[in-house]
């Protein structure tokens, strides 16, 4: 079934998917009453948006600062060359480095756009230095450190 677009869903479902976020283990009846319908009516609805895409499965949201460090820096990244095997070879790498949070494919002028999170200024270093820079393949490397996270969304607005 193909993913609904957010003009496809009604104030009903969106306020479905806002609670979820919020609170993914909510029960039925309290997401009932939330959303002003009876359970059988949003058991119904959840269980579309489950198989439309829209809702794609339920996690635990861990607290990052606890469990990886409160120091995040992005990194841009060029490859020696721009090969698919480079890049297969790169991303396989990049994959095991439990520091790396997201990584993206980008256009423009350097290829990979890491986020990195860290303990500390001492710990990015070790891991710059030990497993980054070391990294086959990898020309160039530069660092921006983020000083205050303005927001982070785990989902869209819908």
């Amino acid at each position: 079934m193909q993913a609904e677009t957010t003009q496809d869903l009604d104030r009903i479902d969106r306020k479905i998917l806002q609670t979820l976020v919020k609170d993914g283990r909510i029960s039925w009846r309290e997401l009932a009453d939330e959303v002003g319908l009876s359970t059988t009516p949003v058991l119904r609805r959840v269980k579309a948006l489950e198989e439309s895409g829209c809702i794609r499965g339920y996690t635990a949201t861990l607290d990052e600062a606890r469990l990886a460090g409160t120091l995040s820096v992005f990194v841009s990244i060029t490859l020696d060359k721009q090969d698919a095997d480079a890049l297969v070879r790169f991303e396989e790498q990049i994959k095991l480095a439990p520091e790396v949070m997201s990584c993206f494919l980008m256009t423009g002028d350097f290829d990979y756009l890491l986020r990195v999170v860290t303990p500390s200024v001492e710990a990015f270093q070790v891991f710059l230095t030990g497993k980054l820079a070391r990294m086959p393949g990898v020309a160039h490397l530069k660092s921006s450190f983020a000083l205050k996270a303005i927001m982070v969304r785990q989902a869209p607005l819908v």
